[in-house]
């Protein structure tokens, strides 16, 4: 073999060595684009636990705040301090990082809740579930912020032997409390 032969199949190796390193740099540059972005939409797209549209006790309400969705957040997620605007709750407790999974006791209506968070998205989505007595609740907070005001829906759902036996006044007594609730919020922002 010349050495011209030699050299072209030297460089010719070379480049394929050369080639196939850009394409795996590729594949895996493409391949790490898709976990990325796939984990980023998984955090902006993340699905709250759905309150039970079959329980027995359900309700749905929604205010408007004169205030942005941080503030609201802010007072809305310092559970430690709920009792300091919420006149109906007692000895709020968060029991570790505002983060899903975290834990909080409280008190209302004279009973003692055990409440587990379940979606914690800062400034949009905020929710836990709930035992007491045999009920069990799923409670879930939407923040909407249009023009510096910002919607709050609230939706709740309670099941469980009693929830079923005293639904009227259950039914009742959570519209009433959650209305108490949304109105105390928005004095609270608003100040």
């Amino acid at each position: 073999m010349s050495s011209e032969g030699f050299a072209f199949e030297l460089i010719f190796a070379l480049l394929i060595k050369q080639k196939r390193a850009m394409v795996t740099k590729s594949i895996f540059l493409i391949a790490m684009g898709f976990v990325v972005s796939a984990s980023s939409s998984a955090q902006n797209n993340l699905k709250m636990k759905s309150i039970n549209n079959n329980a027995p006790v359900k309700c749905s309400k929604t205010i408007t705040i004169n205030a942005n969705s941080e503030k609201v957040w802010s007072i809305m997620t310092n559970i430690n301090k709920w009792a300091t605007w919420q006149t109906e709750i007692k000895n709020p407790k968060l029991n570790g990082e505002l983060k899903p999974e975290t834990t909080f006791d409280w008190k209302t209506g004279g009973a003692k809740i055990h409440s587990t968070l379940h979606t914690v998205e800062p400034y949009r989505q905020f929710g836990w579930t709930g035992k007491t007595f045999g009920i069990f609740a799923i409670h879930n907070w939407r923040l909407t912020e249009i023009n510096g005001q910002t919607t709050v829906s609230v939706d709740e759902s309670m099941e469980g032997f009693f929830a079923k036996l005293l639904k009227k006044s259950f039914n009742k007594n959570l519209e009433k409390g959650m209305q108490t609730w949304l109105d105390l919020l928005k004095k609270e922002c608003e100040k």
